[in-house]
């Protein structure tokens, strides 16, 4: 367990569970932002960016860093982390599609929903199979940097 920037007791892949809790909710407002229809385009599209930089900063996290120290400490769960920067790859590739319908004057929100809901359950799945799978291992890992500073892969709504 190691002692998390508010002062209480949470091991990195309790905070790792943490981060993909937020990280839903704000898809979650994401998707109701775009079924409420009164966002206009402008705002739908500053609530994507913020949403997609965070996604992309918590996956860059774990690829260049949080990975590392897994296979250092645990090399049977290569093939897993492999596995999940293939995801990233995929989970990349859903936000610049978003990103660039978003961009578009006259984007279709059905087709802009169809890309959201594609890219949730991209997310769920990876987020469950991420965390059966590294969640023990973050746990047992006592990073001296990572007490220090929060990592990138565990900041949420910085």
């Amino acid at each position: 367990m190691e002692e998390t920037y508010e002062g209480r007791l949470t091991a990195f892949g309790h905070q790792l569970i943490e981060v993909h809790l937020w990280l839903r909710e704000e898809l979650a407002d994401l998707r109701e932002t775009l079924d409420g229809g009164g966002a206009r385009p402008r705002e739908l599209r500053a609530h994507c960016l913020s949403f997609c930089s965070a996604v992309t900063r918590h996956h860059t996290g774990e690829d260049g860093d949080a990975f590392g120290e897994i296979a250092e400490r645990f090399p049977d769960l290569r093939p897993v982390l492999d596995e999940l920067r293939r995801d990233h790859r995929l989970v990349e590739d859903s936000l610049n599609r978003l990103e660039e319908l978003l961009d578009a004057v006259d984007a279709d929100p059905i087709v802009v929903r169809r890309e959201l809901d594609s890219l949730a359950a991209l997310m769920e799945t990876h987020f469950v199979y991420e965390e059966k799978r590294i969640v023990e291992a973050l746990n047992a890992l006592d990073v001296p940097r990572w007490r220090q500073a929060r990592p990138a892969f565990l900041a949420a709504g910085d």
